[in-house]
């Protein structure tokens, strides 16, 4: 799934949200793209930490999107959440398939910490997607979809070293996405409230980023 639909989208909201995924999200944290994440001989150890705690984060249900498209008032984006719900359970799907195959999460000081630390991103995520103010909910969940590109690379890099199969991505593709921005109903600072929710969830998927490397880091300390 590449940008350029939603690049081009009728309004500015799709290139707004796509500059703030590129910007903020997981595809510029430097952990993502490391020696010790990509091709150290530990690589895949420290990916079967990334496995793990984002199925902690992501894993548990009602989902995000679940929730998001519970509280969504807008006809015209039903099929949009329903097919971002569809795709996001495959998405589980697959994350399941590769901690099986990876085994266990290696053992890392500071695991209640972590534990805690994952549980206070997921409300915050809750929170944001439950949000009241129009277009906070449905930013979080299109920064959700957009980052999920970037972490969805992290998960085939796991599964090209493990040897699992790469399925196709399922989530809802850039036209749909852009249809559904470029359709909104007008709402005063619309922008803000849409920058706001995928800039909140982006925050949280940065900070599970900054576990991770933190987490690495103990390991090596050892």
């Amino acid at each position: 799934m590449s940008f350029v639909a939603l690049q081009t989208a009728p309004a500015d909201f799709g290139e707004m949200l796509v500059a703030l995924a590129a910007a903020e999200g997981s595809a510029s944290h430097p952990y993502t793209h490391s020696y010790e994440l990509n091709a150290d001989p530990l690589a895949t150890r420290n990916l079967a930490d990334v496995l793990h705690l984002l199925s902690m984060l992501h894993g548990p249900q009602p989902g995000l999107i679940e929730l998001a498209g519970e509280r969504n008032v807008l006809p015209e984006a039903a099929d949009w959440f329903r097919q971002a719900a569809v795709g996001f359970a495959a998405e589980r799907h697959y994350l399941t398939q590769l901690i099986v195959a990876a085994g266990p999460a290696p053992s890392t000081a500071g695991e209640a910490d972590t534990a805690a630390a994952i549980l206070d991103q997921r409300r915050a995520m809750q929170t944001i997607v439950c949000s009241d103010r129009f277009g906070c909910g449905i930013g979080a969940i299109v920064g959700l979809i957009l980052d999920w590109q970037a972490i969805r690379s992290v998960l085939d890099t796991a599964a090209t070293r493990i040897g699992i199969p790469v399925p196709a991505n399922e989530l809802p593709d850039d036209a749909a996405t852009a249809h559904i921005l470029a359709n909104l109903p007008i709402h005063p600072r619309l922008d803000r409230t849409l920058s706001f929710g995928a800039r909140q969830l982006l925050l949280q998927h940065r900070g599970l980023w900054d576990v991770l490397e933190v987490r690495k880091e103990a390991r090596v300390e050892r």
